[in-house]
């Protein structure tokens, strides 16, 4: 069992219990899980009872006891356990981390995005990956450039999540904001007067040409900061060294598919299995746990600044970690091998599925 389908039953165990009359809540549409925090067990947890505790009228850790039995006998939960004011642990059948990694070896770069079928336009195309879930948003941005690309990929990150997405900029864009970024918007002028929806404000970039850092680094740099921040867009973003977020995420990303052609000269392929006892491993599990929240989150806040910086945190958990992944000396690939390889694969996988959704390369050599 996934995250994402660990997610799905709890919600229908939520649905379960307000059917029963044993919750009077609203049922949310996304339900959130992760990694067990402190005081926690098991595989996973949520803390949904602490999020319906108020509207319920009870206390969490009562809302969790309710939830309880319903989640107790679901395919692939072994056991469920309440710590703390009311948080859900939860331990599954099997591999948890393997079935993580099969899920994302199996999604692709498409991993974290909302269900459906796929749409007829492609990645980027008007109806998304998965068609449109119903949402119609207009996303309305001013005559600047850090705000076009952002509502750009504001757009995007929509998109993953299923919504039908039309863009507009107060002005035609310049030429060489297309030619140099990419980036395009469906109509200019006033913003539409209905369903508009104009995206935050942001501060502009100090550099007066910030498009001399070329597409991939101008668009880290415009993306790359919080929304409120003033963005850098200085040559510090060209600089291949650690300092570099960009560098650091773009790296990882190209070691893990030079891991897998090393693999390749070594005859042996990645497989997913366990990863118990390895710490580093564990680290990265749960970073790439957290992708689909995270599309999610930066969608409905139009923020792919969140984005960004997750797959730092996925980069700086994927790259001590590869340090293990091939056999040593005479050692002889093993199933822990394997399982490795497939992990960073995985990794590899996510980096690549987020650079693209900022309208980034992510290049199999650096």
């Amino acid at each position: 069992m996934t995250p994402v389908e660990l997610s799905r039953t709890v919600l229908h165990a939520v649905r379960r219990a307000v059917d029963a009359g044993e919750l009077r809540v609203a049922v949310p549409e996304r339900v959130v899980v992760g990694p067990p925090g402190p005081g926690g067990c098991g595989d996973y947890a949520t803390n949904v009872a602490l999020q319906l505790a108020r509207p319920a009228g009870q206390p969490p850790r009562r809302v969790a006891e309710v939830l309880r039995p319903y989640l107790a006998d679901a395919d692939g939960i072994s056991d469920v356990v309440l710590t703390g004011p009311g948080f859900l642990n939860f331990s599954l059948h099997g591999s948890a981390p393997a079935a993580l990694v099969r899920e994302i070896l199996r999604r692709g770069t498409r991993y974290g995005y909302a269900d459906g079928p796929d749409g007829p336009d492609g990645p980027d195309g008007p109806d998304g990956p998965d068609g449109p879930d119903g949402r119609v948003v207009q996303l309305h941005s001013p005559h600047e450039l850090r705000a076009v690309v952002v509502a750009e990929a504001a757009a995007r990150l929509l998109r993953s999540q299923g919504a039908l997405v039309r863009t507009s900029c107060g002005a035609p864009l310049e030429p060489e904001w297309t030619a140099v970024l990419g980036v395009r918007v469906d109509a200019a002028g006033p913003a539409p007067a209905e369903l508009a929806v104009n995206t935050r404000p942001v501060p502009a970039p100090r550099d007066p040409d910030p498009l001399r850092l070329g597409r991939d680094a101008c668009r880290w740099a415009l993306l790359h900061p919080a929304a409120h921040d003033r963005p850098r867009t200085g040559g510090e973003h060209l600089v291949q060294r650690e300092g570099n977020p960009l560098f650091r995420v773009r790296y990882a990303h190209a070691r893990t598919r030079a891991l897998g052609r090393n693999a390749a000269d070594l005859a042996f392929t990645a497989e997913p299995g366990p990863l118990d006892g390895d710490t580093g491993a564990q680290a990265l599990l749960a970073a790439l746990g957290d992708h689909p929240r995270v599309l999610s989150a930066a969608a409905a806040h139009h923020a792919p600044d969140r984005l960004a910086r997750h797959l730092v945190a996925v980069a700086d958990a994927t790259l001590p970690f590869l340090a293990a992944v091939l056999p040593r000396g005479a050692e002889k690939p093993s199933a822990a091998h394997r399982a490795r390889l497939a992990l960073a694969e995985a990794a590899g996988t996510v980096l690549a599925g987020g650079l693209s959704l900022l309208g980034i390369d992510a290049p199999d050599h650096l």
